[in-house]
Formats: structure tokens, C-alpha cells, sequence
């Protein structure tokens, strides 16, 4: 997986991309520069191993999952919603378990 930042001032986001290209995980807000999207991607790379991953159902009525921090701030979310719960747990379980292995792109 490799972290990439994107967008443009002050509508910065990061997101993790696996190798196939697709999209697993992406901030839960925007950030005013590439540098404060790419430090924030940093940490929840870091940081991915004790946040709290939550399934939930979407309005359309598909699942996806989002990451919290502590205090309870939503980090990451995934990059698509999936047909049923268990398959949201199961990217959600991936991309904790991967996230320490991400990179930046150089």
C-alpha cells in the first residue's frame, strides 16, 4: 500500500492505494497543505494498529468502514462501500493489518 496525498489548498486529502491501484482507505477530512494531508496519512499508518474500526450501513443500505481515533475524530474511512457487512470487516481488518507496511510516494 502507498499513501498519497491530493487535492488542492485547504482541500488537501490522503488516501492509501493498494498495488493493484485501487483506492482501501482515505481521510476522514481535509487539510490545508499536502504536507499536513501527508503527516496526517503518516500517522494513521502508525497509528492504524489501535485505532477503532467501525462497520456501519450507509444511506444507500451498503456498508462501509471509518476509523476513529481515541478521542472519537474519524481518521480514515474506506475507499468504497461493500454488498455486506462481513466483507466491509473483512477490508477494514486488511487495511489495519497492511497500514504499518505502507509507504509514501517518493
Amino acid at each position: 500500500m502507498k499513501i498519497e496525498a491530493y487535492g488542492q489548498a485547504a482541500k488537501t486529502r490522503w488516501r492509501t492505494e493498494a498495488t493493484n491501484g485501487q483506492t482501501v482507505s482515505s481521510s476522514g477530512d481535509a487539510f490545508s497543505s499536502h504536507g499536513q494531508a501527508d503527516r496526517a496519512g503518516n500517522a494513521f499508518e502508525q497509528g492504524a494498529a489501535k485505532a477503532n474500526f467501525e462497520v456501519y450501513a450507509d444511506r444507500g443500505g451498503t456498508f462501509r468502514w471509518r476509523a476513529t481515533a481515541r478521542n472519537g475524530h474519524t481518521v480514515a474511512s474506506s475507499g468504497e462501500s461493500f454488498a455486506n457487512r462481513s466483507n466491509a470487516k473483512r477490508a477494514a481488518e486488511n487495511v489495519q493489518a497492511k497500514a504499518r507496511g505502507a509507504s509514501a510516494p517518493q
